[in-house]
């Protein structure tokens, strides 16, 4: 006979507030965005692609009871979740990342000459100071992803607020690196972006999926600029859905992408964001993949290989 899990009542009264939350103060959906006059954003070099490689730096943060988290994270190479005990498998799995695929992808950049975004959270660069310090040192930038690797979404305004000046002190005391840029694990909450202006240092985040371009949003009165993420050319896909298995299933999903923005970006530029994970891409039969889309956009000109800050950047001074 089954049995379910009693919700306590202190338990319902965090999820009211948080819904109430969501009902005050959730902005206003734009189904518009730009419409069919994107703005030119003039990329350096006259180029028709923005190219944005985020690497996601996340191993030592993932939910774990042997940590003191509530629950073990369920989703690795495999989507299985133990419970009650530390899941030494999925750690495992993890660590991975960290010994093997940070100094795979890493190496690879540097042999095309590729300067990433790495997304790093707090707690993974509190156990493992070098995952913040080695980027910096090869000339990559670093971009909060909160403390833990978690979504933000049912967090309250006071612990989110604490969530977000933990990431950025965990990440400034391994690095030495004030961080410009957020983005949460899947969802935010109605207040992250009022949340970042307070805390102050932010140039912009990556908390949404809808566009190929940047683009202001209005928080508090001020101008705040949101760079779109993409979970369609992200290698969590091998994980999660199994949408691609064979190293050629991800190259050619990134390589079709590419030449279509590239075709367009002849009267329309556009940005293209590329997601990795060190303990997904950083595999030995999935690297060449990243290694042929490299080939490929390089023996291609008018392209911009850039950072999220230097995107970012660019962007203040031809719109802000």
């Amino acid at each position: 006979m089954g049995c379910t899990r009693q919700i306590a009542y202190n338990e319902w009264l965090d999820l009211l507030e948080v819904l109430i939350s969501y009902m005050c103060s959730s902005p206003a959906r734009d189904f518009w965005g730009y419409g069919p006059h994107s703005p030119n954003p003039q990329w350096p070099n006259n180029a028709r692609v923005a190219v944005s490689f985020v690497l996601n730096l996340e191993e030592g943060a993932e939910l774990t009871l042997s940590a003191g988290d509530e629950r073990n994270e369920s989703v690795y190479e495999v989507i299985s979740e133990t419970q009650g005990v530390p899941n030494l498998a999925m750690e495992s799995h993890f660590e991975y990342g960290s010994r093997i695929g940070f100094w795979r992808v890493l190496d690879l950049f540097d042999r095309y000459g590729i300067k990433a975004t790495m997304n790093v959270c707090g707690r993974a660069v509190e156990t493992s100071p070098w995952m913040a310090l080695e980027p910096v040192k090869r000339g990559h930038e670093l971009c909060c992803h909160g403390y833990r690797w978690e979504p933000l979404v049912y967090m309250k305004e006071p612990q989110e607020r604490e969530n977000i000046r933990r990431t950025v002190r965990a990440i400034e005391q391994a690095s030495g690196v004030s961080p410009v840029g957020w983005q949460t694990k899947a969802s935010s909450t109605p207040n992250t972006r009022r949340l970042l202006l307070e805390h102050g240092g932010f140039l912009y985040d990556s908390d949404a999926y809808n566009d190929e371009l940047p683009y202001f949003v209005e928080v508090s009165g001020k101008p705040h600029l949101v760079l779109p993420y993409s979970f369609d050319t992200n290698d969590m896909r091998f994980t999660n859905t199994e949408t691609f298995r064979l190293a050629q299933d991800f190259s050619t999903y990134l390589i079709d992408s590419f030449n279509w923005l590239y075709q367009e970006g002849e009267n329309s530029p556009r940005m293209m964001t590329v997601g990795l994970h060190t303990r997904i891409i950083g595999r030995p039969g999935r690297i060449w993949a990243l290694q042929q889309f490299l080939e490929h956009i390089q023996a291609h000109e008018r392209v911009w290989i850039a950072r999220r800050d230097q995107i970012a950047r660019h962007w203040y001074e031809m719109f802000g």
